[in-house]
């Protein structure tokens, strides 16, 4: 009997998918599948890490194309960003040769995977023919008003120059100079994306196809709150300018009456005024500088404050409270001026306690006393409102609404919803980015860049030797003529955050050819993306970005839907243990020996014989060199078994652990299944009993493997995968339609999982065409019924035994079978039953004493 062999099988069938353009996209006018995957970065490599995800969504076009689908299926490269910068700094080469070359490994290193992928739609967002297509629908937008320019404060490392995002900050120093990082003030360009607050919000309750999870990441990210705008006056001598109070917003209005001290922002007004004239408080404020602006950045820093001297005056009991500015308010949320009531908020409570400041609990839990008392923990639960006057015992909403009503009534202030959410500031000081189309004339100010000279390419002559924008010391590219009157005039030299080339791509591919950014009639036949596979630390930016542009690109006419992914699933990454040398250097899984001596593992290092350090199970990375590259398992035990396996050993959405027994287990299976086609002989007819059985086992089959691919549910399915192979292997006596039908099914149900197994065991079979373009097998809901059942049997609660018997039989008769059986009777010596209780085809309950 021949042995599968992957090595020459696989590139064959790819060799036949590429002759016949087997995955180029075709509208036949059958119902449309739009199946993407996030695009990767050309970072340089593929490893099976990468491939789940490009796999799952494998799995989904192959099976959507069975089904009867047109399927769209198309590959590109999410190719601008800082990585091609430090590698020309680090190098000593262009950004532009470095991402393409890395572009070009990945490619085939994708194409050894055997993914159903349109490479004819391919590209990257680096390939002007992309980037100038961006620029137009910008400048549609900046004519709209959703694009502008204003002053925004960024972390700027004065060593490379650069603004640097808050991920890149580390203890307050530039990740790659190590640098203090200074807060700027720049001209930055933002998107308007709070002007589509709320449909971004109400938009997430339409998305019933993606995970809770991320709807309510999002959700919390655009952060729209009700709560309380009003005025606390001063005590004594006010700051200039703020003779009639301070303006604080609070969502919790219900607590005013625990209200502790004022905090402001290192940026607010006030603290700016306080700044310039004592020093102390400047070299304070700029110590709160020194930090991450994000608001996660603020929550896990040491909180620390400024006692500012002034005091306000508590609205409802005129007591006075002590005014501070405090690190971890923020100035762009709500006024940027608090009040703090440190029992029910933590991070109020941390800085109270480290200031010795009052802590009043006006919110206690039900069955709490009037000595309800809170110590490091704030209490943010549900409850009665006491200490707190005309609120007492109101619940905390209609404490809320009572407290908005008085402070109304009293002139004070009023009810107002805000958002955590802030404009999308959009500029790069990055050469290896889109330039933004605009034109500065010193008198005509900012100047589109004309449609007929777009797009804006990116100059190749650049160098790195000097810190900062290359684009900012171009003597050429950056000096030209005002398009509006003439005059010396200089380029913007900004580029766009990365987030823009990606906040559109999906779009694009429904006509990557054509002339307009996007191809109305292609959009409207393929959007929205029926379903969108991706790791879930894009769950928020990445998406939220994206479903804004789409929303923006629609009222500009260019689009018809406004929710850009009807389905989205967020997968699990590949984790694999890491090596590593006493002298702390990586070692790679291929130059690992293992071993295991009575439960004791132990490594060594093949190419030098040294004893390793077994190390975490973490995330592949090149960095930690734990990776196992596509070709790896292609030349050790084809790529097909390597696929199986990163998508049966646990559910999509969690990590799978690689392991090489795994991938062998996945192996075997691949040469199981290919020996049941091998050894198929047309000629034997097989016994009807054996017939029919394996009839009904392969409409079971069927339904499961249908089953667990609709639901996300891959590791099911191959699971039923496995069982289908070794019933048909173990119905020896099968043969006639009854085998043939078998053999064809499970050829069919594999061609997602083992693409490339798949097709060589349809024409084993004696199939025509590819089983690519076979149609899905459909079950007999008759026939994969199951006509019994295993019913579990409790004994006083307990699991003791269980029983398998018709379907539908009645609890008499269950009853009479459970008292017969043996492993009953012998948990019941010594015992008599008091009474039985069977739920028909669930289970059977004994009580017994």
């Amino acid at each position: 009997m021949a042995r599968y062999e992957p090595k020459t099988a696989e590139p064959r069938q790819q060799a036949r998918w590429a002759e016949a353009s087997a995955f180029v996209t075709k509208d036949t006018g059958r119902p449309k599948y739009y199946v993407l995957e996030m695009f990767p970065y050309p970072s340089g490599a593929i490893h099976m890490g990468h491939a789940r995800n490009y796999v799952m969504g494998d799995v989904v076009a192959r099976s959507k194309r069975a089904q009867g689908y047109d399927v769209l299926h198309p590959m590109g490269w999410d190719a601008f960003g800082m990585p091609a910068e430090n590698a020309a700094m680090e190098r000593g080469i262009h950004p532009k040769g470095w991402t393409y070359s890395n572009i070009a490994t990945m490619r085939e290193q994708l194409k050894l995977l055997g993914l159903s992928l349109d490479w004819s739609r391919e590209f990257a967002t680096c390939d002007p023919e992309y980037y100038g297509k961006q620029q137009a629908w910008f400048l549609e937008l900046y004519r709209r008003g959703l694009v502008y320019r204003k002053d925004g404060v960024v972390n700027w490392d004065p060593v490379d120059n650069t603004v640097l995002a808050n991920e890149q900050v580390i203890d307050g120093r530039g990740w790659r100079s190590g640098a203090v990082v200074e807060k700027r003030k720049l001209n930055q360009w933002f998107l308007r994306i709070t002007d589509y607050a709320d449909d971004l919000i109400d938009g997430l309750k339409t998305l019933d196809r993606w995970p809770e999870k991320v709807r309510l990441m999002q959700e919390n990210w655009i952060g729209r709150s009700k709560g309380l705008q009003m005025t606390w006056a001063f005590a004594g001598q006010a700051p200039a300018g703020y003779e009639s109070g301070v303006e604080i917003y609070t969502t919790r209005p219900d607590t005013l009456f625990g209200a502790s001290f004022l905090g402001l922002a290192p940026d607010h007004p006030i603290s700016k005024l306080l700044a310039e004239a004592d020093p102390a408080v400047a070299d304070f404020v700029a110590k709160c500088r020194a930090g991450g602006t994000s608001q996660a950045d603020i929550d896990q820093a040491e909180k620390i404050g400024w006692d500012t001297g002034l005091k306000a005056v508590h609205p409802f009991t005129g007591a006075e409270v002590p005014v501070w500015i405090a690190n971890f308010i923020l100035s762009e949320y709500g006024t940027g001026a608090i009040f703090a009531c440190p029992a029910h908020d933590q991070r109020d409570l941390d800085f109270a306690r480290k200031y010795d400041l009052p802590v009043i609990p006006v919110v206690r839990p039900e069955g709490a006393g009037d000595d309800f008392a809170v110590g490091d923990e704030a209490y943010t639960g549900p409850g009665s409102i006491f200490h707190s006057d005309f609120l007492n015992g109101l619940d905390i909403e209609t404490a809320k609404a009572e407290a908005i009503r008085r402070v109304e009534a009293a002139g004070a202030g009023q009810g107002a919803t805000i958002y955590r959410l802030r404009d999308w500031g959009v500029s790069r000081q990055r050469y290896w980015g889109c330039p933004i189309p605009i034109i500065h004339c010193p008198s005509c100010g900012p100047v589109e860049v004309p449609a007929d000279q777009l797009p804006v390419v990116l100059p190749d002559d650049v160098t790195f030797d000097v810190p900062g924008n290359p684009l900012d010391r171009h003597a050429t590219w950056k000096h030209v003529k005002c398009p509006s009157c003439g005059a010396d005039a200089t380029r913007e030299t900004d580029t766009l955050d990365t987030f823009v080339d990606s906040s559109w791509y999906f779009a694009r591919f429904t006509d990557p050819t054509a002339e307009a950014p996007i191809d109305k009639a292609a959009a409207d036949r393929w959007l929205a993306v029926d379903q969108y596979i991706g790791g879930v630390e894009h769950a928020v930016l990445h998406l939220l970005y994206a479903r804004f542009i789409t929303r923006a690109l629609s009222d500009a006419g260019m689009l018809s839907v406004k929710e850009p992914f009807a389905g989205l699933f967020t997968q699990g990454m590949v984790v694999h243990e890491t090596y590593r040398r006493a002298d702390g250097a990586w070692v790679e899984p291929t130059d690992v020996d293992l071993s295991n001596d009575n439960g004791v593992r132990s490594a060594r290092q093949l190419s030098t014989g040294e004893t390793l350090i077994i190390g975490d199970i973490e995330k592949m990375s090149k960095s930690k060199k734990n990776v196992v590259a596509p070709a790896e398992i292609l030349e050790s035990h084809g790529v097909d078994a390597g696929r199986l396996f990163v998508l049966s050993d646990s559910p999509p959405e969690r990590d799978v652990q690689w392991t090489p027994g795994g991938v062998e287990g996945a192996s075997r299976f691949v040469q199981r299944a290919w020996t049941l086609f091998d050894a198929y002989d047309p000629a034997f007819p097989g016994e009807d009993k054996a017939n029919a059985d394996l009839l009904r086992e392969t409409h079971k089959a069927i339904k499961a493997v249908s089953e667990g691919v609709e639901g996300f549910r891959f590791n099911s399915a191959i699971a039923k995968l496995y069982a289908f192979v070794a019933t048909i292997r173990d119905n020896a006596q099968a043969g006639g339609d009854a085998k043939r039908q078998a053999l064809s099914a499970l050829a069919r149900l594999i061609a997602p999982f083992t693409p490339h197994l798949a097709e060589e065991a349809w024409t084993r079979l004696g199939e025509d065409g590819m089983v690519l373009d076979a149609p899905w097998p459909v079950w007999d809901a008759a026939l994969a019924a199951d006509d019994e059942v295993v019913l579990p049997i409790q004994i006083n609660g307990k699991r003791r035994a269980e029983i398998r018997v018709p379907r539908g039989m009645e609890p008499a008769e269950v009853e009479a079978i459970v008292l017969a059986d043996e492993t009953v009777q012998a948990r019941l010596e010594g015992l008599s039953v008091k009474k039985i209780v069977v739920v028909k085809d669930r289970i059977v309950n004994l009580v017994a004493g």
